[in-house]
């Protein structure tokens, strides 16, 4: 495991998207800059926490589902920073030769990534932005088979893509290259137009813009001719939910998720 940053580290400006949920999820990789962030969007809405932790949890079981399924090869858009039972972990406990290709665009985390997914052959980091899927693909490529099916994950990263054209075509770039029988696994913020406007704003200004979508934004964006595993589009704490109880209600999580079958 890589060890924590330093506090003797250069504290860069702004803050990270990936170290501020690394922060939210309990994680030690993360600065001082990022953890004030953190602290000031839960003091305007203290669920922030949860709704980060649920989201993870979420991946986990479409992951698990996913490979329960006979998926092997899994490409994780936007993976973030390395944090406890990441994909290739969740996956190859169903399959234990799953291969798992991460792609993400900041430099910290592809540190981070590399350090840690090292000894791990079928498993590979890309240094790549998943907002040019032709780029990602090709990279991807040279350790998944493109012509079977592969899972692809989106988690909490399409609201960081403001313009509902430019995201829509994103997820259509790689639901097109896929083959039959690929999943989907899409996880999105979802905008309140009264309790969110001030934290929009406030994160907007700090690290990025974030997307005011509603379900039915976040809806348009799946690829429509794609079968929606049950139970479709929902709060990520509704789908498919442990058997034991979980803390507070579903419908208290700003987060949807989802997870679609190429026909």
């Amino acid at each position: 495991m890589t060890e924590p940053v330093s506090p003797g580290h250069y504290e860069p400006d702004p803050p990270s998207i990936a170290r501020v949920y690394d922060y939210l999820l309990g994680g030690k990789d993360n600065l001082a800059v990022d953890r004030a962030l953190a602290e000031e969007l839960l003091a305007q809405q203290p669920d922030i926490r949860r709704n980060a932790r649920e989201n993870r949890a979420f991946m986990q079981r479409a992951v698990r589902m996913m490979a329960e399924a006979g998926i092997s090869q899994f490409l994780d858009l936007g993976t973030g920073l390395p944090t406890g039972y990441n994909v290739h972990e969740v996956a190859r406990s169903v399959i234990p030769d799953a291969q798992v290709v991460y792609v993400d665009n900041d430099e910290v985390v592809a540190a981070h990534a590399r350090a840690l997914l090292a000894p791990d052959e079928g498993v590979e980091f890309v240094l790549a932005d998943m907002r040019q899927p032709g780029e990602v693909l090709a990279k991807a490529g040279k350790l998944l088979d493109l012509t079977n099916p592969v899972a692809v994950l989106i988690i909490s990263m399409l609201h960081f893509v403001n313009d509902d054209s430019e995201a829509q075509s994103v997820v259509s770039a790689y639901a097109s290259a896929l083959a039959t029988g690929s999943y989907l696994s899409l996880s999105h913020w979802q905008y309140r137009p009264v309790e969110d406007e001030e934290l929009t704003k406030h994160y907007a200004g700090a690290v990025h813009s974030l997307a005011r979508r509603g379900e039915s934004e976040v809806a348009a964006l799946l690829p429509a001719e794609w079968d929606l595993v049950e139970p479709g589009l929902v709060s990520v704490s509704a789908w498919r939910p442990p058997a034991v109880d979980i803390s507070g209600s579903a419908t208290d999580v700003a987060f949807l998720g989802v997870v679609l079958r190429k026909p």
